[in-house]
């Protein structure tokens, strides 16, 4: 049995990853968040006292980091300023959080030697046109369009410099857009989904013809777990599910599988710098680690997402008001 430091383990991605990790492992979990606004302690309910521990504190505090890092065997960094509408009012705590926070890992990982997976996303690659018959690969050049993604993209390029310069044992995932339980909802499925169960009707930026290739949560991490338990040290594994749909196409497949009209939202202002498409070539991580979705389908997918909000309302009524407040002031 090992332990694993999941930071940002309160957050979306890396609750759900916490979750699968106790599981479907003998592991025990120790969890690095800052709880931002982001991360929610009610996302660790309920998980085993002897193989679950739970730390406040910030991926950039030096000396905190070290003594944790010292005490895992696996280190796997979800912890990220995330959200691109954020990282254009002020794109400060992304440079922070999500460069000097991942400096700060790999030096602590570098001195105890241990092993380390970075999480990242597809947006590094910036955007493919709407009729572009290409994919993301692991080759594609980086060309990020917003403070978000352009911070991501220099992680990413840290922890492949620690690893030729310092040896240091790491590999990386680019994923695409996650959805499912646990998911804040200032984000694009969870808003509609809460809007519609609240009889609000949803919002679609523009005319949603900008494409995002969707995989569920659990996915994203089973592939995770995947490349921790093969993945050749050094390497970059983008991981996909072939969910490509435009926001159009999402917000009226959420109405129809929650019985309403699929025209039943309205068009709101584009946010500024809008991506048109991301598409994931995941061949690589099929092909030599034998990975594959289990939601295969993506309207079967976002019914179990939809029935998850349904049932724990409590998880996401106390944020609603707050949520769309601010999108108000904003004319979205």
């Amino acid at each position: 049995m090992s332990i694993v430091l999941v930071t940002g383990g309160a957050g979306f991605i890396g609750s759900n990853f916490v979750r699968r990790v106790l599981e479907a492992t003998d592991d025990s979990v120790l969890v690095l968040d800052k709880l931002t606004y982001a991360g929610n302690p009610a996302s660790l309910t309920g998980l085993p006292d002897d193989r679950f521990e739970f730390v406040r504190g910030d991926i950039c505090d030096r000396e905190l980091v070290d003594r944790l890092v010292a005490r895992a065997d696996t280190v796997v960094h979800f912890a990220a300023e995330s959200h691109n509408d954020n990282s254009l009012r002020d794109p400060e705590p992304f440079i922070t959080t999500n460069l000097y926070g991942t400096f700060a890992l790999l030096e602590a990982v570098r001195k105890h030697d241990k092993r380390f997976h970075h999480i990242s996303t597809d947006e590094v690659y910036g955007d493919l046109e709407l009729d572009d018959p290409e994919r993301f690969r692991e080759t594609t050049s980086y060309q990020p369009s917003s403070p978000y993604s352009a911070s991501k993209a220099g992680s990413d390029h840290l922890v492949r410099a620690w690893v030729r310069s310092f040896g240091v044992r790491a590999t990386i995932s680019n994923c695409s857009n996650n959805y499912g339980p646990r998911q804040h909802i200032e984000k694009f499925i969870p808003r509609q989904i809460t809007n519609i169960i609240d009889g609000v009707r949803p919002k679609l930026y523009g005319q949603g013809r900008n494409v995002r290739d969707w995989i569920h949560v659990d996915d994203h991490n089973s592939a995770v777990l995947r490349i921790l338990e093969a993945g050749e040290i050094g390497q970059t594994y983008l991981i996909g599910a072939d969910g490509e749909h435009d926001n159009k196409t999402v917000i009226e497949l959420l109405l129809r599988l929650m019985g309403q009209p699929a025209d039943a939202y309205d068009h709101v202002n584009d946010r500024p710098g809008h991506d048109l498409r991301y598409a994931i070539d995941a061949t690589k991580l099929r092909t030599e680690l034998g990975w594959v979705p289990t939601y295969s389908d993506f309207a079967s997918g976002l019914a179990a997402t939809i029935d998850w909000y349904r049932a724990n309302e409590a998880w996401w009524r106390p944020h609603k008001s707050a949520v769309e407040a601010k999108y108000a002031t904003q004319g979205q």
